[in-house]
């Protein structure tokens, strides 16, 4: 055992002279008599159960006899042969894997990692000492390590120059420098970076600094990639988000330039006039409106016979009026009438997203129109552009306005061109826009009365097929408030109506869909309702026939159904006899009594505890009529003739008292009792006629006026075809019934 201790020393002598060899075979063979020789001393022996390295790597256990073990295992070395190379690899394995598991055992102990990492060095391994010194703690890092660490990057630096002059003599040169300096960058930087503090090259000595020189005498430049500091990366922040703004800035900025480019280029060619083939016979039923505007159409016409004696024609023309009613027809035809070219644009058409561009469009517009003069330039919705001024408002909102006003009456006035605008709003529009000079001449087109709808009527029946049954002042009287708009789409629905039926021509039945469509709204013939439920609604909107055929007052009963329309289970309507300029105040009481009519059907028949909802409407419009009435048509005697209606202060609450309002509420409530109290009383002394009408409702479905007035024993009603004294009509009135919900709401118009 002592000859094989012996050799197996003179063996690591051989390596190096690594004395360290022996005490780890001083340790492997844990003898005390062996421990206490010179070159054992100061090593901890070998515990029974460690491992031993094979050469293979692979360990072995002695099970508790080490020394048997280590001498089987060095005897296997020794046959395979000591003096040949392969034994010489052998024993260098073995020392490596055992330094290797002694530096990991003793981490904190610095001679232990000294003797791994010179042996690492010895054998080549210069990327394995790199990364073993890199993990260590700072703490442990010598002088000496420092050095090998040294060491180990000149071995890693050869193996690179080598590997370099490999491939550059496979590649061309350009090419393979930049690939091997590309490798040289990142490899120091992987050496440098993220390191602990005393492994910087700052921190090593002198000769360990000029160590790091090529051996080729170039001398290598260690990058070392240092963090931003927080001033840095705020102006790089600061540089970025300033080459956004000014990338941002150029491309709006050109952006905007060319959409005004285009917006520039032919500007006439977009506000090329018209010539308008309407004349006044094709505008009916507004006949003032016509007569006012004739006056303009000799202007145009002839000129200067009206600038002979000094005098000016008027230069703008507001037509008012609600929607439907023929503006913008009537202005084409003054410029028919007249001959002359017709500008048209509507208030919207000016502005866009860039600031300026509708300044821009109305000077060429009148810029256009000066050229063509004289000639007519139509403004339709003005108000869009033409809305009071407000202080608050930013200034390029005003710019189009001020333009417009600059435009009509400037310091270069426009000679010969007339403005007409249009507007539904003209309570909304700008004083200076309206003042004398400007549109100064304001003409309403109200709705058409019943000989206007009778022009109206005709004047479309014409243009398409009609039966000889056809009676258009019928038509005329029934549908009171319609505009021209509605009587041209009321003819539109009867032709469509009559030719999905594959008619011939269009009938009186076709008009009356049309006429009861428009009204009433479209039959819902798919909704499903229960036999209790048409019923009830039976006999609520008959409470509301009965009512308004016996009170005195009430306006004809046109129809009534029980058809779900729109959002009503069922309606009774009322039409007027004519026009109505006005309503009075019996006219008003009727109709709060024809609004109760349905809620007392239902009292009546099921009982107070058993009465829905679908009187919700009703009650509505009953107590809408009676406030009316006390705030502000003075017809409460109580209350006084005072208007409290627009009497608010500047939180919008009305300016009253508590003991006025308390007398208000009053009225009120004491008008709609006595309406309540009325149609109880005329439905109780006609209960079996409201069964009867309920039941005819419930067969038939819907029954005309004369067929109610016929149930309930009344005579048929007169039919006033026309009034034409009349110059304004009252929307005829509809008594939504049994909704569901909330109910119908209907809207009237008194004065």
């Amino acid at each position: 055992m002592q000859r094989l201790v012996g050799d197996i020393a003179s063996m690591r002598a051989k390596m190096r002279g690594m004395a360290v060899g022996e005490k780890r075979m001083c340790m492997m063979v844990g003898g005390a008599k062996f421990m206490g020789s010179e070159a054992c001393r100061g090593v901890r022996p070998l515990a029974s159960d460690q491992r031993l390295y094979g050469r293979n790597g692979a360990s072995t256990h002695c099970d508790g006899q080490p020394n048997s073990c280590l001498h089987s295992h060095l005897s296997e070395i020794l046959v395979r042969g000591m003096s040949g190379r392969a034994s010489t690899l052998q024993m260098k394995y073995m020392s490596l894997k055992g330094l290797e598991k002694d530096a990991k055992e003793y981490t904190f102990d610095s001679k232990r990692q000294l003797v791994f990492l010179q042996q690492l060095n010895q054998e080549s391994m210069p990327e394995r000492v790199i990364s073993w010194i890199e993990g260590m703690k700072s703490s442990v890092i010598t002088e000496e390590i420092l050095q090998e660490y040294v060491k180990a990057l000149k071995l890693k630096r050869a193996e690179m120059e080598k590997k370099k002059m490999y491939q550059s003599s496979r590649s061309d040169a350009d090419g393979s420098t930049r690939t091997n300096d590309d490798e040289d960058r990142r490899f120091h930087s992987r050496s440098y970076d993220n390191q602990d503090p005393t492994m910087h090259p700052s921190m090593m000595d002198g000769s360990a600094r000029r160590g790091m020189g090529s051996q080729s005498g170039r001398q290598t430049v260690h990058v070392a990639m240092a963090e931003p500091s927080a001033k840095d990366q705020v102006w790089r922040t600061i540089r970025i988000l300033a080459g956004a703004y000014l990338f941002l800035l150029g491309l709006t900025t050109i952006m905007e330039e060319r959409g005004l480019a285009r917006g520039m280029m032919s500007n006439y060619e977009a506000v090329k006039p018209a010539e308008s083939t309407k004349t006044f016979k094709d505008v009916v039923g507004v006949d003032e409106a016509k007569a006012e505007l004739q006056e303009i159409v000799e202007f145009l016409r002839k000129p200067e016979k009206f600038t002979r004696l000094g005098g000016k024609m008027t230069k703008g023309v507001l037509l008012m009026g609600p929607p439907g009613t023929g503006k913008t027809l009537l202005a084409k035809a003054i410029a028919g009438e007249a001959g002359v070219p017709f500008f048209y644009a509507s208030g919207s058409e000016f502005e866009e997203m860039y600031v300026g561009v509708g300044a821009r469009r109305v000077r060429d517009l009148f810029e256009a129109a000066k050229r063509k003069a004289p000639c007519i330039i139509f403004l339709d919705e003005i108000d869009a552009i033409g809305a009071t001024r407000n202080p608050k408002d930013q200034q390029y909102m005003r710019m189009t306005l001020n333009q417009l006003l600059a435009e009509m009456d400037g310091f270069s006035s426009s000679q010969g061109v007339v403005v007409i605008a249009a507007t539904n709003f003209p309570e909304v529009l700008d004083k200076a826009l309206t003042r004398p000079g400007r549109l100064d001449r304001h003409i309403v087109v109200p709705n058409p009365d019943v000989k206007g709808r009778k022009q109206i009527l005709s004047l479309h029946l014409d243009k398409v097929p009609k039966h000889a049954d056809v009676d258009v002042s019928i038509l005329a009287r029934g549908t009171p408030g319609f505009s021209g708009a509605d009587l041209a789409n009321l003819v539109n629905i009867a032709a469509i109506k009559a030719s999905n039926d594959n008619k011939k021509a269009v009938d009186m039945r076709d008009l009356e869909f049309a006429k009861d469509r428009i009204m009433m709204g479209v039959e819902r013939k798919s909704a499903v309702i229960t036999e209790e439920s048409r019923k009830l609604t039976a006999y609520h909107e008959s409470g509301h026939a009965i009512v308004a055929s016996f009170t005195d007052g009430a306006l004809p009963v046109h129809k009534a159904t029980v058809v779900p329309r729109g959002s009503a289970l069922g309606m009774v309507m009322q039409l007027p006899d004519g026009d109505e300029t006005s309503w009075s105040r019996r006219q008003m009481l009727a109709k709060m009594d024809v609004c109760m009519g349905g809620r007392v059907a239902e009292e009546l028949i099921y009982g107070t505890d058993n009465v829905t909802s679908g009187a919700s409407s009703d009650f509505e419009q009953a107590t809408s009529i009676a406030t009316n009435m006390v705030e502000r048509w003075g017809m409460s005697d109580k209350v006084g003739t005072v208007c409290y209606k627009n009497l608010t202060g500047g939180d919008g609450e009305p300016i009253m008292g508590q003991e006025v309002r308390a007398a208000i509420d009053g009225e009120i409530k004491r008008l709609t009792s006595q309406a309540y109290s009325n149609a109880k009383k005329i439905l109780t002394q006609h209960e079996d006629k409201l069964h009867l009408l309920a039941q005819e409702l419930i067969e038939k479905e819907t029954l005309t006026g004369n067929e109610v007035r016929a149930i309930l024993g009344l005579p048929p009603m007169k039919q006033e075809l026309e009034q034409p004294e009349a110059k304004q009509d009252q929307q005829g009135k509809l008594e939504a019934g049994k909704d569901g919900s909330s109910g119908k709401k209907n809207t009237w118009f008194g004065r």
